[in-house]
């Protein structure tokens, strides 16, 4: 693993960036992820399937995930995805892959279960493929 999947890798909270489709800028919103094995996958909030974010990526394809770290030097990497797979209906387990980064483990896997067990539930979790790169400081 290089420096910058190691970088990448670690649980900055990331910036997603997607193009708009009404006029107005892209989309710029916070997400946790995660990145194994070449991959990102990240989930929509609890607005999920209504959120404005689920219907851009659906339709752009496409989105560019930016993290940095914050404290010391400016070190950030930027991936530019492919979205490779939309799963409307993700599992508790695979919500908590990516939320257990950031909080407890207990936490992760309440937020996702109070989320996906309801009958509302509306997590989308994407998939993506990063195809270009961007570092500054590595």
């Amino acid at each position: 693993m290089g420096v910058r999947d190691e970088f990448f890798g670690r649980p900055w909270v990331g910036v997603l960036g997607v193009a708009s489709d009404d006029g107005r800028p892209p989309l710029t919103v916070p997400v946790f992820y995660a990145y194994v094995d070449g991959l990102v996958t990240f989930f929509t909030g609890t607005q999920g399937r209504k959120a404005r974010k689920t219907r851009l990526i659906a339709r752009a394809k496409q989105v560019s995930l930016c993290v940095q770290q914050t404290e010391g030097a400016l070190r950030t990497v930027t991936a530019e995805c492919a979205v490779v797979r939309t799963d409307r209906a993700p599992s508790v387990d695979q919500v908590v892959a990516i939320a257990g980064r950031y909080m407890p483990a207990t936490d992760a896997r309440a937020f996702a279960a109070a989320e996906l067990d309801a009958p509302t539930g509306t997590f989308v979790l994407f998939t993506a493929r990063p195809e270009r790169w961007l570092e500054m400081g590595l």
